[in-house]
């Protein structure tokens, strides 16, 4: 599909969203980091939207482009830099040992519940559990309150009917955990943000505490997926499955590049009229990050082939100021990566349970993972152990 937008559009792609709502979405490599790299012409600051007086209340992407929305997503200037910084210390403080700790207990647990079956989906089962579990446990809340987040998070995500409800109920858990870590203060997240000497609202900290869990978990979840489905239909980690951890981290590099969980992101605004590719944007104009559309830039992918190495240079974790801080990515990577590994030393002879080519995706405009990814195995007895 990107490869034939390129064709009929060059870099730059004109789209319409659902409610014939106009956007330009970005598909070159050169040109999405020319946007990204400049905030002063594209801006975060969603309130330039020229379109705003046709989007009615009930729009069901309003979650993932929201107006005056007091998150560092569409926050801009000294004050994002500020706020990130809360947010990348927060996050930093995380001790990577027990966060690897944790993801192995959890994902130890939720194996737990389907390991004697010999099949199960590892989608709905484990990668869809797993990220926000951990993540819920790191920014302070109760496990047994994992289940209602994972709900609200698809939802919101997904931008369908119950996208705006996910996004009530997620601000709602972020409220009540600010309140109790008032409190009670802990080592987790929450507490760090509250006790930051930088002057935010607790609005502000809800809001950011929304903007991470979201952004940690569904991408997360999907990279999971992604990767492990690479290593189950693709005979090039196939063979490896039995061992070589550094099949794992291959996977999980090629799947950034060639089949990212944030396909698209929403967005930024002109602030001023501009020549982009091949088309004129106006002031005020909405532009999304392509970012798969990037990746997958014929030139400067000249050769075509996957990436499986130490390169980097993908755009699957955004670039310029508002990329996803680099604490977020080593937490996404801890949490993928263990799972994974887990999995595979758990369930040793895992394999499809269905032809590869009948896998389908999650509908959503924004991200790109599995529906499901049925599975089958040897059945195993349970390591036992307090439930998740």
């Amino acid at each position: 599909m990107y490869r034939d937008m390129r064709r009929d559009h060059g870099s730059v792609v004109p789209v319409i969203l659902e409610g014939d709502v106009p956007a330009w979405l970005v598909l070159g490599y050169r040109e999405l980091h020319q946007v990204t790299g400049d905030s002063v012409l594209f801006s975060r600051d969603s309130d330039l939207w020229n379109q705003w007086d046709n989007i009615p209340d009930d729009w069901p992407l309003l979650p993932m482009i929201g107006r005056k929305q007091n998150s560092i997503l569409y926050t801009v200037g000294e004050r994002h830099r500020e706020r990130a910084a809360m947010i990348g210390n927060a996050l930093e403080a995380v001790d990577s040992f027990e966060l690897r700790s944790t993801t192995e207990r959890y994902a130890d647990e939720l194996l737990d519940a389907v390991c004697a079956k010999g099949e199960t989906d590892i989608i709905a089962d484990f990668a869809m559990l797993l990220p926000v579990r951990v993540l819920a446990f790191v920014f302070g809340f109760a496990d047994e309150q994992g289940p209602g987040l994972v709900t609200a998070l698809n939802d919101m995500i997904n931008g369908r009917e119950g996208a705006i409800a996910g996004q009530q109920h997620l601000g709602a858990s972020m409220a009540q955990l600010l309140a109790d870590r008032k409190v009670s203060p802990a080592n987790d997240v929450a507490s760090r943000m509250l006790a930051d000497s930088s002057g935010f609202t607790e609005e502000e900290i809800i809001q950011d505490l929304m903007v991470a869990l979201a952004a940690g978990h569904q991408p997360t979840a999907d990279w999971i997926g992604n990767s492990l489905r690479l290593m189950l239909t693709d005979e090039r980690f196939a063979a490896s499955l039995f061992g070589g951890r550094h099949s794992v981290a291959e996977a999980m590099n090629e799947v950034l590049w060639e089949d990212t969980p944030s396909q698209n992101i929403a967005g930024r605004w002109a602030t001023r009229d501009i020549q982009l590719g091949s088309h004129r944007v106006r002031t005020g104009d909405m532009v999304l990050l392509g970012l798969q559309g990037a990746n997958s830039d014929p030139q400067v992918r000249t050769d075509g082939s996957a990436l499986t190495g130490g390169n980097n240079a993908h755009f699957s974790f955004s670039h310029g100021e508002h990329r996803c801080p680099f604490p977020a990515q080593e937490i996404a990577e801890v949490i993928a990566r263990t799972g994974i590994e887990v999995v595979l030393d758990r369930l040793p002879d895992i394999d499809l349970a269905v032809p590869a080519e009948s896998l389908a995706r999650r509908p959503s405009p924004w991200l790109r993972g599995l529906s499901e990814l049925p599975v089958r195995f040897t059945p195993i007895p349970a390591l036992g152990g307090t439930s998740a």
